[in-house]
């Protein structure tokens, strides 16, 4: 017999009653029953209930064991038989009566218990993150992630496309998120940087002939953290495509990620490939107030500015009169609610940084609240009716800058949908947002700037550039979206120089500058450059959808905490000073620090 098992934990039936077996893996739980004991043996493919009996050794060396101790059980298997199964087990048709017990590894007191799934507070989760992925809902994440991870691959080498690997070195580019940066030994005062996304180099991939390719790739930002988005690193399905237009990058995209979403759903609804609908981005702004909708959510805006025009309701007759716009946010069967309903929205609205969320109240047709009163009745039935609502219906409104009522707006769909039910959890409801701005005016620096993705091709191409105001300009930019989450940004790609020099222009780079800064692509593009596009859905986001988690540490193997802190390593952490010496680097704290101490300062040689 093998050293440490003959099965796995999660591998015995009913038809090895009889056999003499050996197990290994983690005490799970303890049960005393009068003398009994049974214990809850598990390794990675689950569990099996191990009996060890009075007077026997067996049961004197797992009664002194602590949970999560590790060991070697060799025994009979039983039929556990009549009330005793366990139809919620694989395995609980049977249990092991140990004849033998070998401690592996006794463990110490638990800082987390693993059996259960108890909260506990983040830190240490994190710090004994090893114990944490003992427990079963993290561990099936992470399964569940290696599973849509061969999944994907497998899908998209059936398509035709080719795996490679682009490089973790890179340059540092001024474009995007904040870099990490990394020092060089060899070249004093240089860096290279861990490339935010393999960008430029999929691209010249493309560039140089390789039609069709994909990888799961490693990205790095360092940027703040949020509840789909981890600090430091995550990983994206990062894809490119030549001779393509925006319709074949779609055709490409879509029965991937439905046939993963539709392969894990486990009962839920997917949108079919080739049924994902397309939402310019305007329209997706003006009706869902977000440009990554979710669609599950049944409740639709509408701009209502005209209807208080010259109103009796003068605060927003005014603000109409100022140049801001009121946006209607439907309430539906809301006439069981009391006023406090409505308040409490107007109160969140306040805590969210808004001036507040005005509201109309139906009561079988009734009307009620201060907006209805003083609109008049004729006006407000003319506004009900306009919004097709029925009798029972509220509404609510945001108004103010077109872009502070959008982003009210947007929000107070959400929790409208949530606080009502309305949002159906059974379902993942895809959609590409299309049409994006190529450019915005940016308030700060009093200037044009790129909207989304600089290397985008615009709509209309050069003659769009020359001839068009840049504001009105549309680029061949698009997101997909699920459930109201971004899983990725893609575009078809501006693969000639004349139109990316045109383009960096308005947005007020020199051509010195593009030629300084996107060096490697610029020139490749000079010697011959096929129409290309892509797209990259994020990995994380997509487990983190499937597994029905609210934040991506839940499918994240080792994630860092909020600070961008790995609490288990302990990193960030200093270095040596030889280390530095190598580096030709001198630390210098932050102004207004304690000064560092001068065994850790070292100045280049």
């Amino acid at each position: 017999m093998h050293a440490y098992r003959s099965h796995t934990c999660g591998q015995l039936r009913a038809s090895d009653v009889g056999s003499t077996v050996r197990l290994s893996g983690w005490i799970h739980r303890k049960r005393d029953h009068g003398g009994v004991l049974f214990v809850d043996l598990r390794d990675h493919y689950g569990l099996t209930q191990i009996v060890g009996k009075a007077g026997s050794e067996a049961l004197a060396t797992l009664d002194r064991l602590r949970a999560e101790s590790v060991v070697t059980i060799t025994g009979e298997v039983v039929a556990r038989g009549g009330e005793a199964s366990n139809a919620n087990l694989a395995t609980g048709e049977i249990e092991v009566v140990a004849s033998e017990v070998t401690v592996q590894s006794a463990a110490e007191e638990l800082p987390l218990p693993v059996a259960g799934e108890a909260d506990y507070p983040e830190d240490i989760r994190l710090r004994y993150r090893y114990l944490d992925l003992r427990r079963d809902r993290i561990h099936r994440n992470i399964v569940l992630r290696s599973q849509v991870i061969s999944s994907i691959r497998r899908r998209m080498v059936d398509q035709g496309f080719t795996e490679f690997q682009t490089p973790i070195l890179t340059a540092s580019s001024p474009e995007g998120a904040r870099d990490y940066l990394v020092p060089s030994r060899v070249h004093p005062g240089k860096f290279y940087a861990l490339p935010q996304a393999p960008q430029m180099f999929k691209q010249l991939i493309m560039v140089a002939g390789f039609d069709r390719y994909f990888q799961i790739a490693p990205c790095f930002r360092d940027e703040d953290a949020r509840a789909d988005r981890s600090p430091g690193e995550f990983y994206q399905l990062d894809l490119e495509m030549s001779y393509v237009t925006q319709d074949d990058v779609f055709a490409a995209l879509e029965p991937v990620l439905a046939g993963v979403f539709e392969e894990f759903a486990d009962g839920r609804s997917v949108t079919p490939a080739g049924q994902f609908p397309r939402i310019p981005y305007k329209e997706a702004m003006l009706k869902y107030g977000s440009d990554k909708p979710d669609l599950r959510n049944p409740i639709l805006i509408t701009d209502v500015t005209g209807h208080f025009a010259g109103s009796g309701f003068g605060l927003f007759a005014r603000m109409v009169e100022g140049g801001n716009v009121v946006r209607a946010i439907p309430a539906p069967g809301t006439a069981d609610k009391s006023r406090k309903f409505f308040d409490d929205m107007n109160d969140w609205a306040r805590g969210e940084g808004h001036a507040g969320l005005g509201y109309i109240t139906q009561k079988g047709g009734e009307l009620g609240g201060p907006i209805a009163k003083n609109h008049g009745e004729d006006a407000t039935r003319k506004l009900v009716d306009a919004l097709g609502l029925g009798p029972d219906d509220g509404i609510f409104f945001a108004a103010g800058k077109e872009a502070q009522a959008v982003k009210l707006a947007g929000a107070a769909r959400t929790r409208v949908g949530e606080q009502l039910g309305l949002i159906d959890e059974g379902r993942f409801d895809f959609c590409w947002v299309v049409d994006f701005p190529m450019f915005e005016y940016d308030e700060e620096a009093k200037k044009i700037d790129f909207s989304h993705n600089p290397f985008s091709m615009p709509q209309g191409e050069l003659e769009a550039l020359e001839t068009k105001d840049p504001l009105d300009i549309l680029a061949f930019q698009y997101d997909i979206v699920c459930n109201g989450v971004e899983l990725s940004s893609g575009a078809i790609r501006n693969h000639r120089p004349d139109i990316m020099y045109k383009a960096f222009e308005i947005a007020g780079y020199s051509r010195d500058d593009v030629d300084t800064n996107f060096s490697g692509m610029i020139n490749a593009f000079k010697f011959g450059a096929p129409p290309h596009g892509g797209s990259a859905p994020g990995i994380d986001r997509i487990v983190m959808l499937l597994a029905g988690e609210p934040n991506i540490r839940e499918v994240v193997l080792f994630p860092m905490n909020q600070k961008a802190e790995d609490l288990m390593m302990g990193a960030p952490g200093e270095v040596s000073m030889k280390q530095l010496r190598e580096l030709h680097i001198r630390l210098v704290p932050p102004s207004g620090t304690k000064a560092a101490d001068p065994a850790k300062t070292v100045a280049p040689e």
